[in-house]
């Protein structure tokens, strides 16, 4: 049975048809992802979906009793908290239980001779059930977890929201969307504004999640990772795609291919069909001609014909200068080291790129990876170490910020200027592939939306065939089409690459070696991101495996925590004060181990994580046994 439903959906804005006829059933335990062009309508369905755009025909329905939570690009928060306050609004039942736990303890120590003491006693265990059966133990827990998995320090928590930035924002309504263990998830681009730890620690937790989700995402990685369906939104249209993002991208191609085949040979039957009717329509033969047309008119508007091309990629077709440099030391960087006032970047930096060599650089944010190509470039000056850039290497530079120099020049007008003799048909073709068609070559830059600016920037940066790409950031701002015209661009490169990066599939299909950048540290590895990663995971795994003379249980066999009904007889001799200095402790001790779960070295370690876990399980077990001896204790005074 289908958890969402969507019939014959039809969506326009104005008189631009956004959504037509659009069919679809999303499933309770699937990860679909839905990709498209930018503007193809992917918010739009999920507006519908969510009910805040109502469709002008068709209906989406969802399934009984299912919670849907919607993560939106723009966040609806309040700013009058702080960042813990807003992201634990979501446990607001669970935190009046508390208050009302606090207030009846209260009571019950005001009245302890008091004839009404049992009855307090009794509502006290009451409301206590019903906050350890929602979780009362680990709410605080799962709030630092997931505000630490998404890169929020234990500074931030008392921030007030008013002060975070826009990005900051958009991680908190993540935050708070996740603690709300909604049974289906909606997210709209929820990588945007992550680093590349955080998309890590993301993908973890929902594969971990144990309901349905569609997601938006132009990360292609994570859609690799997670999605057991692909759902592509094209033209107004929805086509489905089992499988992951590299299923999908290779089915498509091959569907295009077909369409294409199919809509040849309907244009040509059309188009007989055609010449024989306006020929015979006046003639002998016009009652024939006549039942022909009428067939060919039902036919066509049944759509039993292909009568749109498909859209192509456009695939690479620029020819690049071969290169005539000598092997050589591009760049070579030697103990550099970067701080700012306290804040150190990195230290003892070393490494060298050669001539031809595709180098990644990635980490997460705040590790000093711009400053680093700032500092090759000479606008900054490192605190330590030297760097050597072969003089004779002409390079050109895309920033993750950048500004066209001309806002009044057209599109077109800039293209063939980075290119002496560039003529006007080989400039549209080539700007073509970066999504420029028609008559928007002809916009004038000062227009152009930042992502289209991008893309002006790194077509033209191409075209001028540097000897060294210096490239920090090259996908922020792009959609999947543009990034695989990029990367098909780039791989048919033939000079030398330095790229900034968060964007993994990118660094997959485009680098050779890999420098990780850390604040414990830095890595230069041979292959790509997912080499690097398979290392990470060889190595933890060789770490964490058990000496065979006490091998470490699977977690899987940890017990749940001991709830009331136990065995209290080792607090027997105790007084009912004493105990409950005990629950106190349990307690405190408990706070303090959640606490750690917002250190990012913690959280980003699975051994140090599963270790914390087994400890909270233990106390959390310690207090609920401790727990219940008091309240056997007080009900025995």
């Amino acid at each position: 049975m289908a958890a969402i439903t969507i019939q014959g959906v039809t969506k326009q804005f104005g008189t631009q048809v956004v959504l037509e006829n659009v069919t679809l059933e999303l499933h309770p335990r699937e990860v679909a992802g839905l990709v498209g062009a930018n503007g193809a309508g992917k918010t739009t369905l999920f507006k519908v979906i969510a009910g805040e755009e109502v469709p002008d025909m068709g209906t989406a329905t969802t399934s009984r009793g299912l919670d849907v939570g919607y993560l939106r690009q723009e966040p609806e928060i309040s700013l009058d908290r702080t960042l813990r306050e807003e992201v634990g609004s979501v446990f607001a039942e669970l935190l009046a239980l508390e208050e009302r736990l606090h207030k009846v303890a209260d009571e019950m120590a005001a009245k302890a001779h008091d004839p009404n003491l049992a009855e307090l006693m009794e509502t006290y265990d009451r409301i206590n059930s019903r906050f350890l059966a929602a979780g009362g133990h680990t709410f605080e827990t799962r709030l630092n977890e997931i505000l630490g998995g998404l890169g929020f320090s234990q500074a931030d928590h008392v921030l007030p929201m008013s002060s975070l930035s826009g990005g900051q924002k958009c991680r908190a309504a993540l935050a708070k969307l996740l603690l709300a263990d909604r049974r289906y998830l909606l997210l709209d681009e929820p990588t945007n504004h992550l680093d590349i730890d955080a998309v890590r620690w993301l993908e973890k937790f929902l594969a971990g999640h144990h309901g349905g989700a569609v997601i938006i995402s132009h990360d292609r990685y994570l859609l690799d990772r997670l999605c057991d369906r692909v759902i592509e939104l094209d033209r107004r249209r929805v086509y489905s795609f089992p499988g992951n993002y590299t299923n999908y991208a290779q089915t498509r191609e091959i569907r295009i291919l077909t369409q294409q085949r199919q809509y040849e040979k309907d244009q040509e039957f059309i188009e007989k069909e055609r010449a024989f009717i306006d020929k015979h329509l006046s003639g002998q033969r016009t009652k024939e001609a006549q039942g022909r047309r009428t067939r060919l008119e039902r036919r066509l508007k049944a759509g039993e014909f292909v009568t749109e091309a498909p859209q192509a990629r456009l695939t690479s077709r620029f020819k690049f200068t071969p290169s005539d440099r000598e092997m050589t030391t591009v760049l070579r960087c030697d103990e550099l080291g970067m701080r700012y006032g306290d804040n150190v970047l990195f230290t003892d930096l070393s490494f060298q790129v050669r001539t031809g060599d595709r180098f990644g650089i990635t980490g997460p944010n705040g590790t000093g990876k711009t400053t680093l190509l700032k500092i090759i470039r000479g606008e900054v000056k490192a605190v330590s170490g030297e760097f050597t850039l072969d003089p004779k290497f002409r390079v050109g530079y895309y920033a993750q910020e950048g500004a066209l120099v001309d806002p009044n020049r057209t599109v077109l007008d800039e293209v063939r200027a980075a290119r002496d003799g560039f003529g006007e048909q080989a400039a549209r073709d080539y700007i073509a592939r970066f999504m420029f068609t028609g008559d928007s070559v002809f916009k004038p830059l000062g227009l152009l939306s930042g992502g289209e600016q991008s893309r002006v920037r790194l077509a033209t940066l191409i075209l001028t065939e540097p000897d060294l790409l210096i490239l920090d950031e090259p996908t922020n701002h792009l959609d999947i089409p543009t990034c695989e015209t990029l990367e098909e661009s780039l791989a048919a490169y033939p000079g030398t690459i330095i790229t900034v990066s968060h964007d993994r599939y990118f660094l997959d299909r485009i680098v050779g070696r890999l420098l990780v950048i850390r604040r414990e540290g830095h890595t230069v590895c041979a292959g790509n991101y997912s080499d690097y990663i398979a290392q990470v995971e060889q190595d933890r795994a060789a770490t964490a495996a058990p000496a065979p003379a006490s091998p470490k249980k699977p977690k899987e066999s940890r017990p749940e925590p001991t709830r009331p009904a136990v065995n209290t007889s080792k607090y027997d001799r105790l007084s009912v004060d004493e105990i409950e200095l005990i629950v106190i402790d349990k307690e405190a001790e408990l706070a303090a181990l959640q606490e750690r779960f917002a250190d990012p070295a913690v959280l980003r370690d699975p051994i140090a994580r599963e270790d914390l876990e087994d400890k909270i399980a233990e106390v959390e077990e310690e207090l609920a046994i401790v727990d219940a001896a008091w309240q056997e204790r007080a009900d025995s005074e």
